[in-house]
């Protein structure tokens, strides 16, 4: 298909930018001294499978397993020690284990203490795991050189239609996920193929672990919640699409039919971010964020979000478009398309009529009623016939406050 040539002449690093940055991470990885552990690189940059726009890479620490098992939730204060005496701008970042992460020259680092294991099963932390990973998809890609290629077709589709990422406030495709779908599949158009055709549960099982078996039996029922189980190959017990949401599943799947129905490069372009542009037809919020682990501050703006969208409906304005961004810089937006100003008066809807208890309470709350199609029903003013009065006064609530430094219509 020439729509997807034309995308990986735009996404894949060239000879020159993989020379590069190859020359960039391994000096970096050079200044890393860590007693009695070896320093490896992970994620997409191990596995071949990073797009021209990245700009971080992460670097895994493995300490001795049986050394160190003992040591496990230790391990990250032995290597910030350690990492203290190269690098002086060290940031410490909360995690299922606590990493650490370098930015030099717009380029990010994140470093990751893990024990070495060879089996899924004597990890003692989820991100011990991470190595094998890049393990069973270079693995894939060996056998089948074209998969790199593929699995960047994922990824960029991924992130222009807004559904990439794992973290809590996104809820969507993570890269491991990308990869291991690609992989399943055998390209990123068969997935896609697929993907049109995905039921509300879709069961991916790459190895045959549960080959013969209920899955939805067979694997802890907490793991089984999210619209998709995708059986990691390296960890039969784990679903790498656990943290997937209908929402993002079901707009993967919409977007995938109309690719397919009218495939063009739109589908993987990531538009700017023009608040100005939008200011034309939404109400925006600009909001400064709090400082914070970026999975944190995230989610308390996703919480803002909806709690702004919950009011406006309750309020039965009709909100025809919204949506929020964040770039993981110190500002987010908030925007909303509303259809049109509502009446000064509202309809409250009460009991039967027959039921002669409630609707004399009813008339004790509501002077203005009226029986319509069985039902006493009253007349009220309504406290808000504009959308922007109302998210004005939602801009005072300390739910809000508590989650945004700051926040304002713009």
């Amino acid at each position: 298909m020439d729509v997807l040539k034309e995308v990986l002449l735009e996404i894949k690093p060239t000879k020159e930018e993989e020379i590069f940055v190859d020359k960039r991470i391994k000096e970096f990885m050079s200044r890393i001294k860590v007693k009695e552990a070896k320093v490896i690189l992970g994620g997409s940059g191990a596995k071949g499978t990073w797009l021209k726009t990245t700009n971080d890479a992460d670097i895994f620490i493995l300490f001795d397993y049986n050394k160190y098992m003992g040591k496990s939730e230790g391990l990250s204060d032995i290597l910030e020690k350690q990492l203290k005496k190269s690098f002086k701008k060290l940031i410490r970042l909360h995690g299922s284990r606590d990493y650490f992460q370098v930015k030099e020259s717009c380029f990010t680092f994140e470093i990751v203490p893990i024990l070495g294991i060879k089996n899924s099963k004597d990890a003692v932390n989820i991100t011990d795991v991470s190595p094998l990973h890049a393990v069973f998809v270079k693995g894939a890609i060996n056998k089948n050189k074209k998969l790199a290629d593929e699995i960047r077709l994922m990824k960029q589709f991924c992130k222009a239609n807004k559904v990439y990422g794992a973290e809590s406030y996104i809820n969507g495709f993570s890269g491991y996920m990308c990869e291991v779908l690609t992989i399943h599949y055998g390209s990123f158009l068969n997935l896609i193929k697929a993907a049109a055709k995905w039921d509300a549960k879709t069961i991916v099982d790459t190895k045959n672990f549960y080959k013969g078996k209920d899955i939805l039996m067979e694997m802890n029922k907490s793991k089984t919640i999210s619209p998709m189980v995708l059986v990691d190959p390296v960890q039969a017990d784990r679903n790498a699409a656990a943290a997937l949401s209908v929402e993002k599943y079901e707009l993967f799947k919409e977007k995938a039919k109309e690719f397919l129905k009218k495939p063009s490069l739109k589908f993987f372009e990531i538009c700017k971010f023009d608040v100005e542009k939008l200011k034309k037809e939404f109400i925006v919020l600009e909001a400064d964020v709090l400082e914070g682990k970026e999975d944190i501050v995230g989610a308390k703006l996703l919480k803002v979000f909806n709690f702004f969208r919950k009011e406006l409906k309750d309020a039965e304005f009709d909100v025809r478009d919204n949506n929020w961004y964040w770039d993981k810089g110190i500002k987010s937006y908030f925007y909303f398309k509303i259809a049109k100003d509502l009446d000064k008066e509202q309809i409250i809807e009460g009991p039967p009529a027959e039921m002669k208890d409630f609707v004399v309470d009813f008339k004790k709350k509501h002077k203005k009623t009226f029986v319509k199609s069985g039902r006493v029903c009253a007349k009220e003013k309504r406290n808000f016939v504009k959308a922007i009065d109302l998210i004005k006064e939602l801009l005072k609530n300390e739910y809000v406050k508590e989650r945004v430094k700051t926040i304002r219509e713009i």
